[in-house]
């Protein structure tokens, strides 16, 4: 169980968590503009407010947090920008890009942190996290993780017309600016947070179920086939 102040508590530290990422980054300056890459990767979240429908007591807003960070869990979502770092790490040098994605598309891997659900063109999160990577790579002088995203951007472009999402450019943000690995999904839940409260506290003003709806429009009266014969 926890307690309100454990409530308020990891609500503190969701507000202070830029705070404290910012302190880290090496080389930071003035010239760095008021737009950090955790807030960049806040969309809202359905999870919170759908977990509010149905606990409907008021001191369990820990539960609703809950739901958002198991629906945020996941290799494809949340851990996505782990795996683009570790693609990345495999790659190794900028010359081993275009043979590596060749044989990734030839074996029908998927080429993390490309690619979005709704975006169909550049996700316009990534347009800042580029930016962010060059920034790093010009002030660590370590430049070879955004040249290979560079051109993994350029191929998936030429031979899938697919763009980055969010996750892609800021693996190597957070690289450069020496968050570990294994800190990259919990950085993505705890700036989201102030947003899933947000999402909470409007479904606790007006706290009816959310129904999702859809209406099946596809053939009717078909006969089973069993798994076998398919």
């Amino acid at each position: 169980m926890v307690s309100a102040s454990g409530v308020y508590e990891f609500a503190r530290i969701a507000f202070t968590c830029d705070w404290i990422v910012a302190g880290a980054v090496p080389m930071a300056d003035s010239s760095v503009p008021p737009v950090s890459p955790l807030k960049i990767i806040t969309p809202k979240s359905i999870a919170p407010p759908l977990a509010s429908t149905v606990f409907t007591a008021c001191f369990a807003i820990w539960m609703r947090v809950t739901a958002g960070i198991a629906a945020l869990a996941g290799p494809l979502h949340g851990g996505a920008n782990t795996n683009v770092m570790k693609m990345l790490i495999e790659i190794d040098d900028p010359a081993n890009v275009d043979a590596w994605v060749e044989k990734a598309l030839s074996e029908k891997r998927k080429i993390m942190g490309i690619g979005h659900a709704v975006y169909k063109t550049e996700d316009p999160r990534a347009t800042w996290l580029r930016k962010f990577s060059k920034q790093m790579a010009d002030k660590t002088g370590v430049s070879k993780w955004y040249e290979m995203s560079q051109r993994i951007e350029q191929l998936m472009h030429e031979k899938k017309g697919m763009y980055p999402n969010v996750d892609f450019y800021s693996a190597s943000t957070y690289y450069l600016m020496g968050i570990p690995l294994d800190l990259y999904t919990p950085i993505f839940a705890v700036s989201r947070i102030s947003g899933w409260t947000g999402h909470i506290l409007e479904q606790y003003a007006n706290n009816k179920l959310i129904r999702p709806r859809a209406e099946y429009i596809g053939k009717r009266g078909l006969k089973y086939v069993p798994v076998a014969e398919r």
